[in-house]
């Protein structure tokens, strides 16, 4: 089959899996619709044939900016024109209510993303109403060595699939945020003086909707810290703990109304500083996931890089049974060469646990043998040259 298109059809219907996706002059596609069943889905090829791009794609039919944080204009596939379109659809089967038909991307000229759910404009947030996913990249496994961007995102989509609401509440506190910090920084390009009123709205809003994500973050982490010290096989328990000014205002016993007010007054002070930092000083968005090795009682950051990998798997599998035990969806997993630093004990026991979950895993790799472990409990494609065909290719 040629990268215009690629049709392959497997499998039985499953709680929260993706039945098909549709690519649309995204990244290296051209056209490609990919049709596949709930069991896993691992797809192998070399490097640069594409592998990734599939699970970025699937990482955009949850809130965010996918499993890369790329601009729009970077998605557009190469050779297309300056401000070209690009889409992602999908059937994704989420509940007892049916298949549900997903498409979001970037419209011709368009700065914005656009999502559709069932042909209707949506919003982003709306997404995590249908699909919970998570996603391990070689890039965070230096998650725990680098700054708490990445780790305080890593929380955020694990909040999603356990707090029901956090999305819009994490997104309506950026958009006051963006709104805030833009006229502070007006004015300090010469600008006309922000109206108070306007600054007062702003950070009742932040107020309001940063109370809601800093309860979330603690209530995720929290949650998870219990689910890790079950122990889940060779894989290391982890702790975990949301940190931050707001949290420790929460976890210190303060009722949210009065860590609100606290809040608001501390955003009104700090008006002349984030005026001159051109940065907003104090909120949620600086908060951070502090994730320590429980056997061995350091900071994941200080562990080896296969270590660091186990933990975070260990903490995918522990948010994957509280889903679980919990009635709610099983997320989907974007795996991206998660094999490359796991013993063959570790991958046996990952297998396993995810053929257990019921979750539609989606993993990638290079060296096909190793997914061998998973026998026929899991669907294999080739990609190669933005080309995807049933088998392994071995």
């Amino acid at each position: 089959m040629t990268d215009s298109e690629t049709i392959v059809t497997t499998g039985s219907p499953g709680r929260l899996a993706v039945r098909r996706l549709s690519l649309s002059d995204f990244r290296c596609y051209g056209e490609m619709r990919l049709e596949v069943g709930p069991r896993p889905v691992v797809l192998t090829g070399p490097n640069g044939a594409g592998k990734t791009n599939l699970l970025e794609a699937l990482s955009f039919l949850v809130p965010g900016r996918g499993l890369r944080r790329a601009s729009l204009a970077d998605i557009a596939r190469i050779g297309t024109p300056p401000g070209a379109p690009w889409a992602v659809s999908a059937q994704v089967e989420s509940g007892p209510g049916g298949p549900v038909e997903i498409g979001t991307g970037r419209e011709a000229g368009s700065e914005r993303r656009v999502v559709r759910i069932e042909g209707r404009a949506a919003r982003s947030a709306d997404l995590a109403d249908i699909v919970a996913a998570l996603w391990l990249t070689p890039a965070m496994d230096r998650l725990f060595s680098e700054g708490a961007g990445g780790r305080r995102r890593f929380l955020d989509r694990l909040a999603f699939g356990v707090m029901p609401g956090h999305a819009a509440q994490a997104g309506a506190y950026e958009h006051a945020m963006r709104e805030r910090a833009r006229l502070l920084r007006a004015a300090r390009e010469g600008g006309p003086r922000p109206d108070p009123s306007w600054l007062a709205a702003l950070e009742e809003g932040m107020a309001r909707h940063g109370i809601a994500v800093a309860s979330a973050r603690l209530t995720t982490a929290a949650t998870l810290d219990r689910a890790c010290r079950q122990g889940l096989g060779p894989f290391p328990a982890a702790r975990l703990a949301a940190n931050g000014d707001v949290e420790g205002w929460l976890a210190e016993g303060l009722d949210p109304s009065e860590a609100e007010e606290r809040l608001r007054t501390a955003l009104k002070s700090a008006r002349p500083r984030d005026q001159a930092a051109g940065t907003t000083t104090i909120g949620p968005h600086r908060s951070d996931l502090l994730v320590r090795h429980a056997d061995r009682d350091i900071e994941a950051g200080r562990c080896s890089t296969g270590e660091q990998k186990a933990v975070l798997v260990s903490i995918v599998l522990a948010q994957c049974r509280v889903q679980s035990e919990t009635g709610g969806r099983v997320p989907l997993l974007l795996l991206d060469e998660v094999v490359a630093h796991l013993d063959e004990i570790r991958r046996a026991a990952l297998f396993d646990e995810l053929c257990a979950l019921g979750a539609q895993s989606w993993m990638t790799g290079t060296d096909a043998p190793l997914f061998g472990g998973f026998g026929d409990r899991a669907q294999f494609f080739r990609v190669t040259e933005a080309s995807v065909h049933p088998g392994n290719g071995v």
